[in-house]
């Protein structure tokens, strides 16, 4: 893959860029790295379309993994499985705008990861510092529910640290993984191979202080409040009008639970385990990736990015203008047809049952 602009005036460097690139149609609204979107610059976003099918049903459901329970969210009864998987702070009602169209076409399943929304909240505290929440842990997880939940291998899709997740389940059960698709993938920029000397040890002072003491609690009482995370949110996002006040209840009423907090002083003090450029590289050559970065995130910036689409594994980079971290959720009309493309694009060269 090779960088792009908003305007689209770039080409692939990559072969196997652009030949997926060429045999598929590029969503209007969208830029890619692939060598045909530099035909066309001048790419819109296009008008909802007024005569989809309805929704498919979505059922909320818990399954006992390894002594704790976890919540899932389920749509579609055939065609290609497929796992939603969140991002930090996230759950699966972030895929609320997903599940059910994704469900027309295919067994779709979202997923809370250990420690977040309404899955069980083991007390990190009482262990090694990061041995609960981790990359590898949820990607066990991740391996056992497709196992016993699914029933068949599955595609992937990610959004921030969910996709450090699924990439860590490609490398650990690539028979499991049909591809993933990489969301606004966190870089994890306070990764302790990332931090300078110079602030290596007040980064580690801060983790410890605000893990070990009741400084950690207040601070997380600070965030988790309604007005906070909206800001947050907005923040996030390229259109603050997609922040309403049901997305934030749907952030923050987790994030109440008992538990919570210690989750989350536990994995903001977690510099350690896998970058995405230790774990692309790995990722078995029969398992397909593609990302797709929102062009104005804050957090994860798009100039940073695109140099992950140089990668083998990486089929396509595609860069949505104007959106920001969540483009699942921000812009649904978008990346709803992208998932699926990339499901189309690799369903009859992957294993599964459909």
């Amino acid at each position: 893959a090779a960088d792009t602009s908003a305007s689209g005036a770039s080409s692939a460097s990559s072969a196997s860029t652009s030949s997926a690139s060429a045999s598929f149609p590029i969503p209007r609204g969208v830029v890619t790295t692939a060598a045909s979107a530099a035909a066309s610059p001048s790419m819109t976003v296009p008008a909802r379309q007024p005569s989809l099918p309805a929704p498919a049903e979505v059922t909320e459901k818990f399954w006992e993994w390894e002594g704790h329970t976890i919540r899932y969210q389920q749509s579609g009864t055939e065609g290609p499985a497929m796992v939603l998987v969140h991002g930090f702070g996230g759950n699966a009602d972030h895929w609320r705008k997903n599940t059910p169209v994704l469900g027309r076409k295919g067994r779709v399943f979202a997923i809370d990861l250990l420690g977040y929304g309404y899955s069980s909240k083991p007390n990190p505290m009482t262990a090694p510092q990061n041995t609960v929440y981790n990359f590898e842990n949820w990607s066990r997880q991740l391996h056992s529910f497709i196992e016993q939940i699914v029933g068949e291998p599955a595609f992937i899709m990610t959004n921030s640290v969910g996709g450090i997740a699924g990439l860590q389940a490609a490398v650990d059960n690539p028979d499991n993984v049909r591809g993933v698709v990489l969301i606004n993938v966190s870089l994890r920029g306070l990764h302790i191979s990332k931090q300078s000397p110079m602030i290596k040890p007040f980064v580690k002072g801060l983790q410890t202080v605000l893990r070990t003491t009741t400084i950690g609690q207040s601070f997380f009482g600070n965030i988790a409040r309604a007005q906070t995370v909206k800001n947050i949110l907005k923040e996030a996002y390229g259109n603050p009008d997609a922040v309403t006040d049901e997305l934030v209840d749907v952030i923050l009423k987790p994030g109440l639970q008992p538990g919570a907090a210690e989750v989350f002083l536990d994995f903001i003090s977690y510099s350690g385990g896998p970058l995405p450029e230790d774990l692309l590289p790995i990722v078995p050559p029969q398992v397909p990736v593609r990302i797709l970065w929102g062009t104005v995130d804050p957090w994860e910036l798009v100039k940073d990015g695109r140099a992950y689409g140089e990668f083998a594994s990486v089929d396509r980079f595609i860069e949505l203008p104007g959106i920001g971290h969540c483009p699942m959720d921000e812009a649904p009309e978008i990346v709803n047809p992208l998932l699926l493309e990339f499901v189309e694009d690799y369903r009859a060269t992957t294993p599964g049952c459909a």
